[in-house]
């Protein structure tokens, strides 16, 4: 792998690259996770400080548009080469990027940071039961069991379980409704 990070390409078996490129997605796919996460953080402490959801968001997305343009002139706008490649760039750029991350940021200014991270958790598992359904993909055990995981940390971190030192308070609102109140006492 060395001789072929060098240009020796046919010093290196078609297995060792399947391996070498495996863990490059994996190493990739990690830090690809930590930027996100770090992207996510940043979101909210700027959105902490009074600046609301929306413009934070849309600077940030701005920035990052100039940013990939350099990309674009070099790759030629290849998503421009036909009308079907266009649309489905247009929806990518409006449905998931526009309005998905306008909801993320209006979502990270009212809850924390790392349980807004959890809860796009919840992507790989629409994506993963969309291919099942839609494509007719089939998803492994292991898939599955992830998926399982998923679904049942979120389901973890979702609620607020009572703790040993937290009291239920239950109570009744002036227009005779129940309330209950969860009190963590330290």
């Amino acid at each position: 792998m060395v001789k072929q990070s060098f240009g020796y390409p046919e010093s290196v078996t078609p297995a060792a690259r399947r391996a070498f490129d495996s863990e490059l997605g994996t190493c990739l796919g990690l830090f690809a996770g930590l930027t996100y996460a770090l992207y996510s953080w940043a979101a909210h402490r700027v959105i902490e400080t009074g600046v609301p959801a929306r413009p934070a968001m849309g600077l940030i997305f701005g920035v990052a548009g100039v940013l990939l343009m350099p990309v674009a002139l070099a790759t030629g706008f290849p998503i421009l080469s036909s009308w079907s490649t266009a649309s489905v760039g247009i929806y990518l750029a409006v449905i998931p990027m526009f309005a998905g991350y306008v909801l993320f940021g209006m979502g990270l200014a009212r809850v924390r940071a790392s349980t807004a991270i959890v809860l796009t958790l919840v992507e790989p598992v629409v994506a993963a039961l969309l291919a099942v359904v839609i494509v007719g993909e089939r998803l492994p055990t292991l898939g599955w069991a992830g998926v399982g995981l998923i679904v049942s940390s979120l389901i973890v971190l979702t609620f607020r379980w009572p703790l040993r030192n937290d009291r239920i308070i239950r109570s009744r609102r002036n227009d005779d409704r129940p309330i209950t109140y969860l009190v963590h006492e330290r």
